[in-house]
């Protein structure tokens, strides 16, 4: 069976880059710390996730069925429900998004928002936000975590590999649950729009002050500590 199609060619791009661009920057973060000269980077990473973020949105409500914020609208016993399937293994397919991964999403989105905020404070020189942008990464990893680890042992109790229909958009169910095209004139300018974006971040980044000054944001932005790095190069070169 070749499958119906289910998530269109946007709605892919948005998952992966996502998740890619987050794992990026949590390890440059969190792995490589703020005395790194990749450290900034993880600013412009967020930077670009939240432009991401809000095509997601817009998506949300422009998108075909599966993408539309709609489709999310499970209450609190279908979340039940889907969850007591996962235990007996007789819960039933969903074509898009199950109750425990729409509600994942959702809380990703609202995390994502929060850090692109508040990183944008604190490369405006507003330390009061520091300790709650840390929480939402912390926040962030748990609820990415679950979400993974919901979908190995989804993917184990119903043989529905739904990891893999986010790369070719296809899932076992009925044709009359899927969509007519992948869109892929939107896939081409989600990626225009998101590139542009990206480039231009870099090329405006300097890597001396270790600072940015964002396009259409018109305010100059401090990702990381230029006079610390400075004084750390002075100390090895002592050395």
């Amino acid at each position: 069976m070749r499958g119906t199609l289910i998530w269109d060619l946007p709605t892919r791009l948005f998952h992966w880059l996502f998740a890619g661009g987050f794992i990026a920057a949590a390890v440059i973060a969190l792995g490589l710390g703020d005395d790194s000269p990749l450290f900034p980077y993880h600013g412009i990473i967020g930077l670009v996730l939240g432009l991401v973020i809000g095509l997601r949105l817009i998506w949300g409500f422009i998108g075909s069925r599966h993408a539309r914020f709609r489709s999310f609208a499970y209450g609190p016993g279908a979340v039940a429900s889907y969850l007591l399937g996962i235990v007996t293994g007789r819960g039933g397919r969903h074509p898009g998004h199950n109750p425990a991964s729409a509600y994942a999403a959702l809380a990703m989105f609202a995390i994502t928002a929060g850090l692109a905020a508040t990183g944008v404070m604190l490369a405006r020189g507003n330390e009061s936000v520091k300790e709650v942008h840390e929480l939402l990464v912390y926040s962030m990893i748990a609820v990415a975590s679950v979400h993974v680890l919901g979908v190995i042992v989804h993917t184990l109790r119903h043989r529905d590999s739904i990891a893999a229909s986010m790369v070719h958009g296809r899932k076992r169910v009925e044709a009359s649950a899927g969509i007519r095209t992948p869109r892929p004139l939107a896939a081409a300018v989600f990626l225009l729009i998101v590139g542009a974006w990206a480039a231009t971040l870099v090329t405006a980044y300097d890597p001396g002050t270790q600072s940015i000054t964002a396009p259409a944001m018109g305010t100059r932005l401090q990702l990381g500590d230029a006079h610390k790095d400075g004084a750390g190069a002075r100390h090895r070169d002592g050395d």
